[in-house]
């Protein structure tokens, strides 16, 4: 237990750090997994309506990701992990025959 007063706010600000990035973590999972889902709905049966789902969702996950990087939650080689995972995960749905890795 802390003994003096600066030791006391320490412990009282890392709880509140704590609680603040396991929202920002959990949030961005939920998103990352919503546009995994989305990009599987569009393989399933594309569609306008699936491929704007699709693109909506990777957008929100960009966003998310973007700031927990800038609030520090996240490291930024992390949030460049995810982001690269996702953008891989659309463009195979997206554009198949491009994403194949054929190349020529």
């Amino acid at each position: 237990m802390a003994n003096n007063k600066s030791s006391k706010k320490r412990i009282e600000i890392a709880e509140r750090n704590r609680l603040r990035n396991r929202t920002y973590k959990s949030a961005l999972r939920t998103l990352m997994k919503r546009c995994f889902s989305a990009c599987s709905a569009y393989g399933q049966e594309p569609g306008e309506e699936a491929r704007a789902a699709v693109q909506a969702s990777m957008n929100a996950a960009f966003s998310k990701i973007d700031k927990a990087v800038k609030v520090g939650v996240v490291h930024r080689n992390t949030g460049a992990n995810q982001k690269s995972r996702l953008s891989v995960a659309v463009k195979r749905v997206l554009e198949p025959a491009a994403a194949s890795g054929t190349g020529v």
